[in-house]
């Protein structure tokens, strides 16, 4: 109902850290598209850079998340 994607909840349900982190990435090695939003429009990128997740925001920036 919320238009989540699996990338969507490693974001908005983790907390940063380096755990959370790793599915992030392993989602993306993987080939979760940065680029889907949730229902609201707002991508995972958005999702991290508000959280202050600074290294999830950059492997998201990286595999061309906007």
């Amino acid at each position: 109902n919320l238009g989540w994607t699996a990338l969507l909840e490693a974001v908005i349900l983790g907390d940063g850290g380096p755990v959370h982190v790793e599915i992030v990435r392993l989602l993306l090695a993987g080939g979760a598209d940065p680029s889907l939003a949730d229902g609201s429009g707002v991508t995972p990128l958005i999702h991290a850079e508000r959280r202050g997740y600074i290294t999830m925001a950059g492997l998201l920036r990286s595999a061309g998340g906007r």
